[in-house]
């Protein structure tokens, strides 16, 4: 596998999951890059585009009902001698975060998901994942963070321990938010309305492709990139030109050919599935954010 040595790569980016001073209400993500696979033979332009919306609901003073949608759709050529191909995933973030006592919160999500290409849906369309993680305050501008998630995939099940840290500075000037290894944002204001920051986002995850390739592809995702931001209406509304590096693989394998469990990139039993396309090569990428958030 390509991130074999790599602790950086996961399945999950979802914001509920980090503690901090803000609340991303709504977020798009919309990036573009090109990748060549290492023989030279197959040259691809891939979008992505990612959409998460959340929707929180207070029961009582103690919990806080989480409701989302996430839609993710990436367009790309897996190989030179088929078409291209639109993989899609929609995602229902389900669950409650729990203040357990003046230190410690809870945050704890069911995600049940359609991941394919959208022809002939059935079965193999279908994952289920769920995340628990802990927030620990130890200042008002310092937290950490402790949790796990776990997916059933196409190639297996996935096991991710998650390690975090929230910071603000006491002039508000920057601050990081970083749940590792499935995201990190550091951010820095220049200005009341234009900042510079840089950021991190990971996913391991599957997606069913029907027809006549009769697979899935498993998609191993590290984006880093460098950022200027924009921002409107009373710092609600923040637009982000941003630019990095995309490490991003998409391997295709037959339906039923699998490695059984995983820790992060790591095969519990090892792999010897049999890759039907040839591995991709890193590129720069270009790409922009909107997003709607509130203070707390």
């Amino acid at each position: 596998m390509k991130y074999t040595i790599t602790l950086m790569a996961l399945v999950f980016s979802f914001g509920v999951a980090s503690a901090q001073n803000y609340l991303d209400l709504a977020r798009l993500n919309v990036g573009n890059t090109t990748l060549e696979d290492v023989d030279g033979q197959n040259e691809t332009d891939v979008s992505n585009l990612n959409f998460e919306f959340l929707y929180p609901t207070p029961v009582n003073d103690k919990t806080i009902l989480i409701t989302g949608l996430t839609v993710e759709n990436t367009n790309l050529n897996l190989r030179s001698d088929i078409g291209s191909e639109g993989l899609t995933m929609t995602r229902l973030n389900l669950g409650a975060k729990v203040y357990h006592s003046r230190k410690w919160t809870g945050t704890y999500l069911i995600l049940p998901k359609l991941a394919s290409n959208f022809n002939d849906v059935g079965s193999n369309d279908f994952q289920f994942g769920a995340i628990a993680l802990l927030e620990y305050r130890h200042k008002n501008r310092f937290r950490t963070k402790y949790g796990l998630y776990s997916s059933s995939e196409e190639f297996g099940a996935i096991i991710t321990p998650l390690l975090g840290v929230y910071y603000r500075t006491p002039n508000n000037k920057f601050y990081i938010d970083a749940a590792f290894p499935i995201r990190m944002e550091a951010n820095y204001s220049i200005t009341k309305k234009f900042s510079l920051g840089a950021d991190l986002r990971t996913s391991i995850k599957s997606y069913n492709v029907g027809g006549d390739l009769d697979g899935y592809v498993q998609e191993e995702s590290i984006r880093f990139g460098f950022y200027a931001g924009y921002s409107l209406l009373k710092d609600q509304l923040i637009l982000r030109a941003k630019a990095g590096l995309d490490t991003t693989d998409y391997g295709l394998y037959r339906t039923g050919d699998t490695v059984g469990a995983q820790i992060l990139t790591f095969q519990v039993e090892g792999d010897d599935r049999n890759r039907l396309n040839t591995e991709f090569a890193s590129a720069v990428f270009l790409g922009f954010d909107v997003i709607y958030r509130l203070d707390l």
